[in-house]
């Protein structure tokens, strides 16, 4: 029995989507082409323009699917889950091509003739989420503001991994992550809170 037609123009353009992914991570948006990422991908030249009439589109979509690549595991929002959020992600950026090609395009947007903050402000809000919550729980230090904090926390996670990228490759992600919650805890929360905090990867659920 053959594939429902809608089924498989979702499947292809899954395809072409992971391939695309897989070529800006490896290219950038410069030295990406449509007909690396046809040939990636294995699909035609009208099957590509089916789904994304452009390069910079298929571009688009991958920045714009960055939270999407991204399955954090079930857990309570708060502190402690604040802190796993970002050694997940670190692991991500480690061994999800998906992630790390849209991470890369955010970066590299202005070749595209962007200027689109969304991811940014996307992680911002999801940041928040967990200080309110962190708040609410009696976690944070009295003078802290929430929005401010997850603003300064993006810009500066979004700055540790470029460098660790660069330097590393990221594989020193974790360790700099970790120096970087060593110098935001103590003005994020009080004494009793820090100690009670976990600060490295949370190996379950990080392996998949």
């Amino acid at each position: 029995m053959s594939e429902p037609k809608q089924e498989r123009a979702v499947k292809t353009r899954e395809a072409i989507l992971h391939a695309a992914a897989e070529v800006f991570d490896e290219y950038g948006y410069s030295g990406a082409s449509i007909s690396k990422i046809m040939e990636r991908a294995g699909v035609t030249q009208g099957g590509m323009y089916f789904h994304f009439k452009s390069k910079k589109s298929l571009a688009h979509a991958v920045i714009a699917s960055q939270q999407e690549f991204v399955q954090f595991p079930a857990g309570e929002p708060g502190l402690q889950r604040l802190v796993d959020l970002t050694f997940h992600l670190a692991r991500a950026l480690q061994t999800n091509v998906l992630v790390r090609a849209s991470v890369r395009l955010s970066v590299e947007q202005g070749e595209m003739g962007l200027r689109d903050d969304t991811p940014y402000r996307e992680w911002v809000e999801q940041l928040y989420v967990h200080l309110c919550a962190a708040r609410e729980r009696g976690e944070l230090l009295p003078d802290v503001d929430e929005e401010e904090f997850a603003k300064v926390l993006v810009g500066a996670y979004s700055g540790t991994q470029l460098y660790s990228n660069i330097s590393t490759g990221r594989e020193d992600l974790m360790e700099r992550v970790a120096m970087l919650w060593h110098y935001l805890l103590p003005g994020l929360a009080p004494a009793h809170v820090r100690a009670k905090v976990r600060v490295g990867p949370q190996e379950e659920g990080l392996a998949a």
